[in-house]
């Protein structure tokens, strides 16, 4: 087996920054985290690839400052896969792509049935990569010699998959498309925090009661607290349907609580001060959750023909032509226009119904002008085929 090296030090990284500098064509891009492992979602192995220069492998956290390589690859294209999992580690460490090609997105784009990695090496080069490291703990030191092969794997072939997708672009004439649709991944703003995060807790529907749900809201605080000192995630500290349990067994001293059977976790009992001390903050706390969170006003679809019978018609008339648009261009309708944007058009369509009020609809829920120009006149069509315009009442709510 080679012997693959991490770079953990400045000189090793202005050493790589200036191979990759000199490389040709675009950067193959990859980031390995510790998803499951640890409380962050940061970079603990960096790998790069380029032709000419080779493939290397980052330590962010033993580097520290990574500037130098973003000044050595800042300027070039970087191919990634799946580059929205992986842009938001990276930009924590300040390394930030001019232009991305997505071998995912562009897998997807071009109809392909598998658009995972391993698949999409398999599919165009023929090559099988084992993934048998990909949930590894990364924040592993040293990292063993395998894992380190399969993380170069990762990059050494994205460069001949570029080639591949380039091509099966231009034959299927989605180039403008994919070149779209990878902007928009790069551009997007990170998601803002969850107003009540808490309120994600697995099992949580089982609560009942506001002041259950204020012990079940302090309990997700108390483990949230303790997983970032410790940088660990929450879920291997105390387990959501462990805290649930504690919720539902409604426990009337430390002891009891610790006599609860479904409570479990490496925490459960070592911090045991700080569940019971967070089930009695939740007790006493007089800002007690509402029970149901306001929707973003639409209800859901099975309800429509109740609600708004007009926009259940608009949405079964263009749904299924959205959908063989969908087919006809091989992508999968997601891609081709998310079903909340079609949803959110169909409740609340433009006063007056064409092709051109319906794409500024579109545009207004961040479609891309290819998605635009395509279904714009298809759902157009539909709403008017419904017999259902947007009548005086919906027109005043907009």
């Amino acid at each position: 087996m080679a012997e693959y090296d991490v770079i953990a030090d400045a000189a090793g990284l202005r050493e790589a920054a200036a191979a990759l500098r000199d490389g040709t064509g675009p950067v193959a891009v990859d980031v390995e985290r510790a998803s499951g492992f640890r409380y962050s979602q940061r970079a603990y192995l960096v790998q790069a690839f380029r032709r000419d220069a080779g493939a290397f492998l980052f330590d962010p956290p033993a580097i520290g400052d990574m500037a130098a390589l973003q000044e050595s690859i800042g300027g070039t294209e970087w191919i990634l896969h799946a580059a929205s999992q992986d842009l938001p580690s990276l930009r924590e460490l300040h390394l930030e792509p001019p232009s991305i090609f997505d071998t995912e997105l562009a897998s997807r784009l071009l109809g392909h049935e598998r658009v995972g990695l391993g698949a999409v090496v398999e599919d165009t080069l023929g090559i099988t990569l084992a993934k048998a490291h990909s949930a590894a703990d990364w924040s592993t030191r040293p990292l063993p010699q395998p894992w380190l092969e399969y993380a170069t794997l990762d990059v050494l072939h994205l460069v001949d998959v570029y080639d591949a997708l380039v091509l099966e672009l231009q034959e299927q004439d989605k180039t403008e498309i994919a070149a779209q649709e990878f902007e928009a991944v790069r551009t997007r703003p990170d998601k803002p925090p969850r107003e009540e995060p808490w309120r994600r807790l697995s099992g949580l529907h089982t609560v009942r009661g506001r002041r259950s749900l204020a012990i079940a809201r302090a309990l997700w605080q108390a483990r949230e607290e303790y997983a970032r000192d410790q940088d660990t995630a929450p879920g291997r500290l105390v387990p959501d349907r462990s805290l649930i349990a504690a919720v539902l067994a409604d426990p009337s001293s430390k002891q009891e609580l610790s006599r609860v059977k479904e409570f479990t976790g490496r925490a459960s009992r070592t911090q045991l001060d700080r569940w019971w001390g967070a089930i009695e903050a939740g007790r006493a706390d007089p800002a007690l959750p509402v029970e149901r969170v306001p929707g973003d006003g639409m209800p859901p679809v099975r309800a429509w023909a109740d609600r708004n019978p007009p926009a259940d018609a608009r949405l079964k008339a263009a749904r299924p032509l959205v959908e063989q648009l969908a087919a006809d261009l091989k992508m999968p309708t997601e891609n081709l226009l998310t079903p909340d944007t079609l949803r959110r058009v169909a409740w609340m369509p433009p006063a007056e119904i064409d092709a051109a009020s319906v794409g500024d609809a579109l545009a207004a829920h961040g479609a891309r002008p290819w998605q635009i120009a395509l279904t714009s006149p298809v759902i157009a069509h539909a709403f008017v085929e419904s017999g259902q315009e947007a009548d005086a009442d919906e027109v005043a709510a907009s």
